[in-house]
């Protein structure tokens, strides 16, 4: 496995790491990894909404009835 330095690691934020560190068990080079890891995780290419609709599509769909856009919004009344 490889090994890397980091140089001129600003006083707090090193104190930061040390107790994220310790908040979840473990060594900060431990915590390094974990944040390099979750840092550099292959992100999905599609948005939320279309993953849910893709892991559900199978189930079927349903049809809504839109309502019409004829009517401009107006802001909501709040009584006092």
């Amino acid at each position: 496995m490889a090994s890397i330095t980091i140089r001129n690691l600003d006083d707090d934020l090193k104190a930061e790491l040390r107790l994220a560190a310790a908040r979840h068990g473990h060594s900060m080079e431990e915590e390094v990894r974990t944040i390099l890891r979750r840092a550099l995780a292959p992100r999905p290419e599609r948005g939320l909404g279309s993953r849910i609709r893709q892991r559900f599509a199978e189930e079927g769909g349903v049809d809504l009835e839109l309502p019409s856009r004829e009517e401009r919004p107006r802001a909501a009344e709040f009584e006092e």
